[in-house]
């Protein structure tokens, strides 16, 4: 059970501070409501879950034994972040019609967590400290990368809602979005940094 709590934290404190895909819920509930943050929070959930089954597969082995894949991994996904970041910032003027180059929708946001270095990172270290010796040894922790999740995003899509009066005003949009973006660009910035 304690085993349990420490790993509930940890994903807690992923979830619930600053990221890609908070940043994404956040922008989607300011701009659609609660039906496309939905869209975006399943999206981000089962990819969560599909991460954590690869990592679980043996994946995690594989990035473990090739430091060279993991650190392309990371490039990969520091440089997605920066043109999500870049995409963002770049809107910062233009008319609202302007396509935003965040990933939306659940099949963008599936595929965007084996791009997310942070849900590498958290579902890498829960499987290499986990003891299992069988499939079904993982299913309190795949509950926990569901409830866990799925509870944090929903608190920022209701911040996001909270915000979609504001986002009505085109110059606070524009704002915000050049804001996340810049905040994208920070985390791959410190992300490169760090590989």
């Amino acid at each position: 059970m304690h085993d349990l709590l420490a790993v509930a934290g940890l994903l807690f404190a992923a979830a619930a501070t600053p990221g890609p895909n908070n940043l994404v819920v956040l922008h989607e509930a300011g701009r659609g409501g609660m039906r496309a943050a939905g869209a975006a929070i399943g999206g981000i959930v089962l990819g969560g879950l599909a991460l954590f089954a690869a990592a679980a597969a043996g994946l995690g082995g594989v990035l473990a034994r090739h430091g060279g894949a993991r650190t392309a991994l990371g490039v990969a996904g520091a440089l997605y972040m920066g043109w999500l970041g870049l995409g963002l910032v770049r809107i910062h003027g233009m008319t609202s019609r302007a396509a935003t180059a965040l990933p939306t929708g659940m099949p963008g946001l599936f595929g965007f967590q084996f791009l997310n270095p942070k849900g590498w990172a958290m579902a890498l270290t829960v499987v290499a400290a986990w003891p299992a010796t069988r499939a079904a040894d993982y299913l309190p922790l795949a509950l926990l990368f569901t409830f866990v999740p799925l509870v944090c995003l929903l608190l920022w899509a209701m911040g996001g809602r909270w915000l979609a009066t504001r986002l009505a005003c085109p110059r606070f949009r524009r704002r915000a979005d050049a804001a996340m973006g810049l905040l994208l660009l920070a985390s791959a910035a410190l992300l490169l940094a760090g590989l």
